[in-house]
């Protein structure tokens, strides 16, 4: 591809200022943006990023269907919420207008097995108009290609153990509530905890209705089990609360959460599948005590057993550099909603991303 890729933004909130500068030092072109605050619309998107003036202005989303048409960008990055039901209006504008588009909602890595009707309507969208949707970010690597590279040098492989955590505080009070975090153990139990003794049918039933609202690892499991061959048998998710011996003050909360109340949970997904591997992940939430911090580790038992761990990773940083680095891929990508274990795995640009482009 000669020219530069062109780049819509959609949703001008934190992670933008990364995605659009990685963008832009990657070779693509920034053609236009978007968001829902006023405070920011008709501003130059350089007042999100730094630096001096661009040259586009950010828009109101509401005109969003005539700004695509007017630019026609190959790609639009969706940086706004964490499910398929609220990103779907988003989608659907980029799709009707053929324009490929790219999500850091965590759902979005693999929504086929929580919001299958959604994605079906996107993907039959997106092939109607020739473009195709997907997600990308953090998890695509740090949970994905890199636990399947792993795995091609197993010699064999029983099970997969994942955890993910990360700290409450630095995501606001609707989290840490969702977390159950300052709840105690009786109320964590009838209101956070009241679907762990369901069968992996009944809580399937309950994800795909809309009525259950699954962890990140859900959709994780279901990326590792398309990208390694595995047939699903059942899954299954329980929530644990976390504890902590000593009284723990939250800011977010604005609260001391007393001595074996819960500062969070534990949200783990387990996967049996026909080949008799088990894959075990979780996502752990909490506030942290004292001397705790992000981190991510994988296990893979077998022959040999295996471990990575990673801690303190720049998750923002990560995601928005994993994302753009899918860019090329999405748009080689075949029509319709294809997630990225269908994709070859990331690679490091160190040419513009328009070299990378074979379809264009």
């Amino acid at each position: 591809m000669e020219r530069k890729v062109k780049i819509a933004q959609y949703g001008c909130g934190k992670m933008s200022a990364w995605l659009m500068r990685y963008a832009m030092e990657k070779g693509g072109e920034i053609v236009a943006a978007f968001d829902v605050n006023p405070a920011i619309i008709g501003k130059d998107i350089s007042e999100i990023i730094g630096g001096n003036p661009i040259g586009v202005t950010i828009s109101n989303i509401k005109d969003a269907d005539a700004v695509l048409k007017n630019t026609k960008p190959d790609v639009c990055i969706i940086a706004t919420r964490s499910t398929m039901k609220e990103l779907e209006p988003a989608f659907t504008v980029c799709a009707q207008n053929g324009v490929n588009a790219i999500s850091t909602c965590e759902e979005a890595l693999f929504p086929w097995n929580s919001s299958p009707d959604i994605t079906k309507r996107l993907d039959e969208l997106a092939k109607a108009n020739n473009c195709t949707l997907c997600g990308s970010g953090y998890p695509d690597l740090f949970w994905g290609t890199l636990v399947t590279n792993l795995a091609g040098s197993s010699a064999k492989i029983t099970k997969i153990e994942g955890a993910s955590s990360y700290n409450v505080e630095d995501y606001g009070i609707a989290l840490a509530i969702a977390h159950g975090a300052g709840y105690g153990i009786e109320k964590f139990g009838k209101e956070i905890g009241n679907y762990n003794s369901l069968s992996s049918d009944e809580i399937k039933k309950l994800v795909e209705s809309g009525e259950y609202l699954p962890s990140f690892m859900w959709n994780q499991n279901g990326w590792l089990c398309e990208k390694l061959g595995l047939t699903i048998v059942s899954q299954t998710q329980k929530c644990i609360p976390c504890t902590c011996k000593e009284d723990l003050h939250s800011n977010t909360l604005g609260m001391t959460i007393k001595a074996g109340d819960a500062t969070g949970m534990r949200a783990v997904v387990t996967t049996e599948t026909e080949e008799g591997i088990t894959i075990e992940t979780a996502c752990i939430g909490k506030v942290y005590a004292p001397g705790e911090f992000d981190s991510n580790v994988w296990t893979l038992k077998g022959e040999p057993d295996t471990t990575v761990t990673v801690n303190n990773p720049a998750t923002v940083e990560l995601t928005c550099a994993t994302l753009i680095g899918r860019i090329p891929q999405l748009i080689d990508a075949r029509p319709g909603y294809v997630t990225t274990n269908n994709m070859q795995d990331n690679q490091y640009m160190v040419k513009p991303m328009n070299f990378y482009v074979k379809s264009l």
